[in-house]
């Protein structure tokens, strides 16, 4: 099923949601269709309307302040786009660069996505031992990044849509 991101009313993501209840929100006028996808519709006996990707609170929802995005396998997967951070090819395992035996934590700054051979490779060793480079750096996403990269899209993609 497709996921919907919410912005509130003041354009900031604020969630996902399934299409069945994007579909609800926009029904009900409790948000407005910002982005649809294209070419595909919605249809029922009396209504007929585009696929939301994004839609936007028509009132604004006080929501408490996250200041960091939880850290997880898939997050860490889908910050990286699912790319290897040594060769570049498809990512499908962590891995972190100071290793948990040398007291390495499941952290945003210490994981990256690498494909399983480069992870086999580097083993128990930092990258620097193990004579790898890594092809860029890892970073902590801010909770909003994290929203946006889960379902694909950057900044540009949903301020664009809003524009």
């Amino acid at each position: 099923m497709r996921e919907t991101l919410v912005l509130n009313a003041g354009f900031e993501p604020l969630a996902t949601v399934s299409l069945r209840r994007a579909v609800v929100l926009v029904l009900q006028d409790k948000a407005v269709v910002e982005r649809a996808h294209p070419g595909l519709r919605v249809r029922a006996s009396a209504v007929e309307m585009p696929v939301p990707q994004v839609i936007r609170l028509c009132r604004y929802v006080r929501v408490p302040f996250r200041q960091r995005a939880p850290w997880s396998r898939r997050g860490v997967l889908v910050r990286d786009r699912h790319r290897c951070a040594y060769c570049g090819q498809r990512a499908t395992t962590v891995d972190h660069v100071v290793p948990r035996a040398h007291g390495g934590q499941d952290t945003w700054l210490n994981t990256v996505a690498a494909c399983a051979a480069d992870n086999h490779r580097k083993a128990d060793r930092t990258p620097e031992q193990a004579g790898m480079r890594l092809l860029s750096r890892p970073f902590e996403p801010t909770p909003a990044d994290a929203l946006l990269l889960a379902l694909g899209l950057d900044e540009r993609d949903w301020l664009t849509a809003v524009a």
